[in-house]
């Protein structure tokens, strides 16, 4: 594959500021593009973002004019997943990579049913703190990404992301086993992003005894039941490891679904304990956690959407 010149961003989140930010501060703008809709794109230029209280501009283009990037990467949130795919199509040509930072266990799979699987490469954005709130992001941690080929013929791509990954100066490691990863992520997401949510806290609310730590673990430990009838064996060292992990971030930060319910925004609950509940029916699993946990979040939403 050749090195990676250009860039494009789909999504404006939290993590797509991150990552936008991280690569201009160190390669320059001229390389990379955040591509949305022109209406969209309307709305963002009239829009001041900062990134941990400094002004920052960020190249944009219209997502019906731009040319095939070398890299892209997928940063919205997984209702915004059909919409995304759409958005990108003219940014994929043959030798396009593509990586997803969602949260969950299912958009690498809808982006290469869209685009090739052989162009999407597997990656879990994890450890960053990062809250954004309108245009204004902030963070404490930026994280590393936790990257992997699911076949070796995808080998030539994965050195070419991560030789980029070096210029840009964004942490990752390597995973060989990266589906392993990808469920020890969505067992986390599944307790704390769910938890924090339905008991209205941050992440210092689910460390201590209680109720809401007590629901944490107990949605955690439903995945890792799941991820064993799905033949990936997450254990409880790596539940005790994501706890670990979780304790390293701003006590008083706060994950996604946390702001989604703040801002009044649809959730992504569906991702996380509607995708639980649907792959336990299948393997006759009960998961009482995830379905206490759903049906609060559904009410929740239903007083503002």
């Amino acid at each position: 594959m050749k090195e990676i010149q250009s860039t494009a961003i789909i999504g404006m989140g939290a993590l797509g500021l991150l990552y936008g930010n991280q690569i201009v501060s160190r390669l320059g703008s001229s390389g990379l593009r955040f591509i949305a809709d022109r209406k969209r794109i309307q709305k963002y230029h009239s829009m001041e973002f900062t990134v941990n209280g400094e002004h920052r501009t960020f190249p944009m283009e219209d997502c019906e004019t731009v040319t095939p990037a070398d890299f892209v990467i997928v940063a919205v949130k997984y209702n915004a997943l059909p919409e995304a795919l759409s958005t990108m199509k003219n940014c994929v040509g043959p030798d396009t990579t593509i990586i997803s930072v969602m949260n969950g266990i299912s958009s690498e799979q809808m982006i290469g049913e869209r685009y090739g699987r052989e162009k999407v490469l597997y990656s879990i954005a994890q450890g960053m703190d990062a809250m954004k709130f309108g245009s204004s992001l902030t963070y404490t941690q930026a994280g590393e990404l936790r990257v992997g080929a699911l076949s070796p013929e995808q080998n030539n791509r994965l050195e070419a992301m991560t030789a980029f990954f070096d210029r840009a100066g964004i942490a990752y490691t390597v995973e060989d086993d990266i589906l392993h990863r990808l469920w020890g992520k969505f067992m986390l997401n599944v307790g704390v992003n769910q938890t924090c949510m339905a008991y209205e806290t941050t992440y210092s609310g689910t460390l201590v005894p209680g109720e809401a730590h007590d629901t944490m673990i107990g949605a955690m430990r439903e995945v890792i039941r799941l991820a064993h009838a799905e033949h990936v064996n997450l254990t409880e060292q790596d539940l005790d490891s994501y706890i670990d992990l979780l304790k390293t971030l701003s006590p008083d930060g706060m994950p996604s679904m946390r702001q989604d319910s703040l801002s009044h925004r649809p959730s992504e609950v569906e991702m996380f304990s509607g995708t639980v509940r649907e792959m336990a029916k299948k393997h006759g699993l009960a998961t009482p956690v995830n379905d206490r946990l759903y049906k609060r979040i559904r009410e929740m939403e239903s007083q503002y959407t």
